[in-house]
């Protein structure tokens, strides 16, 4: 794989695992686009480079997201050790903790049901254009709820909502910004809380398939090229978002999800691709 590959593949999935336009969506688009063949039909070699670019944004969201993630553990040990009510930061750290169990379980309902379909990018870009769609929808409805009202059917729901995100196109976090949005949750602590129910499932996957991964020795540099630059640009997606959000609302990505999904199956309709 030359490094500009690796390069380039690590600011896309770092950027877009945060940004609400599917980083998994992206990293199939970009390759297909400009006919990359990186891995030569090597699946195990692909899966590998995917979780080290996917454990490189994790690196860097814990880095910008640390008091956060602190401050919710803390909480949580505190009220497991109390058994006091369940209020507050700890309610919000154990509520977290829930959703990633129904995320995990609709996942794998996800991967079965779309592992034989052959070649998906015109499904990539189907579910660009309807999460995006949705999104669109969703994000004008007014903030209706705190964090605090949020129950364990709730939970339920945003992890079940999550796993969608296993088929690329319908992004972990645009598919959860959607489903706080229309639980009338506020468009920044949609945000926020998206990032932090993202880690435990990015986390769980890479540590599931690393004991699989194996790096050839000629392949070390790509690897870490692809690690660091999806470490930064990740860290960059978080903080661009949580700005936008506390400006505007999510019209212009939405807008960009259908204008990409439409434009993938322009090039396929017409045989360019």
């Amino acid at each position: 794989m030359p490094l500009l590959h690796a390069l380039i593949l690590g600011f896309v999935q770092g950027l877009t695992e945060f940004l609400p336009i599917s980083s998994s969506g992206h990293l199939a688009i970009v390759p297909w686009l400009f006919n990359w063949d990186d891995f030569g039909g090597n699946s195990s070699l692909e899966n590998s480079f995917d979780v080290a670019l996917h454990l490189g944004t994790l690196l860097g969201a814990i880095i910008y997201l640390r008091s956060d993630i602190a401050r919710y553990s803390k909480a949580a040990f505190q009220w497991f050790a109390s058994r006091g009510p369940l209020t507050g930061d700890a309610h919000t750290a154990v509520f977290i903790g829930v959703t990633a169990i129904p995320t995990g379980i609709v996942g794998l309902i996800v991967l079965s049901f779309t592992k034989d379909l052959g070649d998906r990018i015109w499904l990539v870009a189907t579910c660009l254009i309807l999460f995006g769609l949705v999104l669109w929808q969703v994000d004008k409805k007014k903030t209706t709820k705190d964090v605090d009202q949020l129950t364990l059917r709730h939970a339920i729901f945003l992890g079940s909502m999550q796993g969608l995100a296993f088929q690329p196109g319908v992004s972990r976090s645009g598919v959860t910004i959607s489903a706080f949005r229309l639980l009338g949750i506020s468009r920044i602590e949609a945000a926020k809380l998206t990032f932090l129910m993202s880690l435990p499932v990015i986390a769980g996957a890479g540590l599931v398939k690393i004991f699989e991964v194996e790096i050839p020795s000629e392949w070390i540099p790509p690897f870490l090229i692809g690690m660091g630059a999806a470490a930064i640009s990740g860290w960059l997606s978080i903080h661009w978002l949580i700005q936008l959000v506390s400006k505007t609302n999510f019209k212009s990505i939405a807008t960009y999800r259908v204008a990409v999904g439409i434009f993938v199956l322009l090039l396929l309709l017409f045989g360019f691709r």
